[in-house]
């Protein structure tokens, strides 16, 4: 049986936001934030590496659950799942790129920051979103004003969540997982500093959930 995104969405309390920009870091990254218990991963599509880095850790980093981020277009849309991504998550939403997106099958985290893109998410039938940029669009205020009169939807806040503020992001009731790239940074993934990136991947959960 095929994931959903509500089970993807259940693996991991955080979602790694990760920027690649060389793919020959793609596959070692990719197992330091598994060992450190964080295997469901996002690639932002921000970077010439980001497909072939989806390719490369689908292949060789099994445990690893790896989706593509920064899905714009169909264009984006397209090439991330004919990379391989797992789940596909925008930052925003058009209807042509959401139909588009559910069409495919493939799982979609679709972002929201407002109460009335929710809604018109949820008249397609999209109970689980993504809430960008969390702290920008009002942070957990906002979540807990939206939880209020929506709360059959599930979010992954991403945009601004760091070691500071991930407890009170996770508890709410209405947030499945957390987005965040603190523990995959430019300046430890440019150093190759895997045991570092691991070590942060394991606080980040105790962090979450502790």
């Amino acid at each position: 049986m095929s994931r959903t995104i509500k089970d993807i969405m259940a693996i991991s309390p955080i979602v790694p936001v990760m920027v690649i920009n060389n793919v020959e870091h793609a596959v070692p990254l990719a197992h330091a934030l598994v060992k450190g218990g964080l295997k469901v991963l996002e690639i932002t599509l921000r970077t010439p590496a980001a497909l072939e880095s989806i390719r490369r850790i689908r292949a060789e980093v099994p445990e690893a659950i790896v989706g593509a981020g920064t899905i714009i277009n169909i264009e984006t849309l397209n090439k991330a799942i004919d990379a391989g991504a797992e789940f596909i998550v925008s930052p925003g939403t058009t209807d042509k790129m959401i139909d588009a997106a559910l069409a495919t099958g493939v799982p979609l985290l679709p972002g929201i920051a407002n109460p009335s893109q929710a809604m018109s998410l949820l008249e397609k039938g999209i109970t689980e979103m993504k809430f960008f940029p969390a702290e920008a669009a009002g942070g957990i205020p906002m979540l807990k004003s939206i939880g209020a009169p929506i709360p059959q939807i599930s979010f992954c806040p991403t945009g601004g969540v760091s070691q500071k503020n991930v407890k009170e992001y996770y508890n709410l009731s209405n947030v499945a997982c957390v987005g965040g790239s603190w523990m995959c940074a430019a300046s430890l993934v440019d150093a190759e500093d895997w045991g570092e990136i691991t070590r942060l991947s394991i606080e980040a959960i105790a962090l979450a959930t502790g």
